[in-house]
């Protein structure tokens, strides 16, 4: 469901292709945010535009449509921007690794947690640079501001994963201190 509300905010910030919109997924989206295919975007623009939540403003070469968000695009997309679920639903790969842990012997649970240790420290640097720019960039239209919030919020997830990675495996020797092998 989401994918609709990104497709919207991306729209309402400008009008876009399919093809621009794929792009922005790959480029700026799909490692921080969110993940969306070509296959995706294309039928849940058409969703939009079936129901008046966005229009095609211009048909270019080889049927390339670009798409405004709509007054009514923009009013669901506020609702649903103010309103977060009381329980969201959530998907986490990571997290379900964790609770599976047990499943490993203690040599893979090592691997397991000195990865999580490293894609915090990976992904940590790379935010820093993207960081970075943001605040070379001047401020003209507000958005690499509002980036810049997003960018922090990476930040600090990766700062506390790469505290709790750390923590984790301090955990696990501690615990393997207590339970040797028989």
């Amino acid at each position: 469901m989401s994918l609709r509300y990104a497709l919207l905010g991306l729209l309402a910030d400008e009008p876009a292709s399919g093809y621009d919109l794929a792009r922005t997924f790959e480029i700026s989206l799909q490692r921080w945010a969110w993940h969306a295919r070509h296959s995706q975007i294309y039928p849940e623009l058409n969703k939009l535009a079936d129901e008046g939540l966005i229009d095609v403003v211009d048909e270019g070469a080889r049927g390339r449509r670009t798409y405004a968000i709509t007054d009514s695009g923009r009013t669901e997309l506020r609702e649903w921007l103010i309103h977060p679920p009381t329980a969201p639903l959530v998907r986490n790969e990571s997290v379900l690794r964790l609770f599976l842990l047990n499943t490993l012997d203690t040599a893979d649970r090592k691997v397991l947690l000195r990865g999580y240790q490293r894609e915090a420290s990976e992904a940590g640097a790379d935010i820093e640079n993207i960081i970075e720019r943001f605040d070379l960039q001047p401020d003209s239209d507000n958005q690499p501001w509002f980036g810049r919030l997003a960018a922090e919020y990476g930040r600090r997830t990766y700062a506390a994963q790469l505290a709790w990675s750390t923590w984790a495996q301090d955990q696990l020797q501690a615990w393997e201190q207590d339970h040797p092998r028989t």
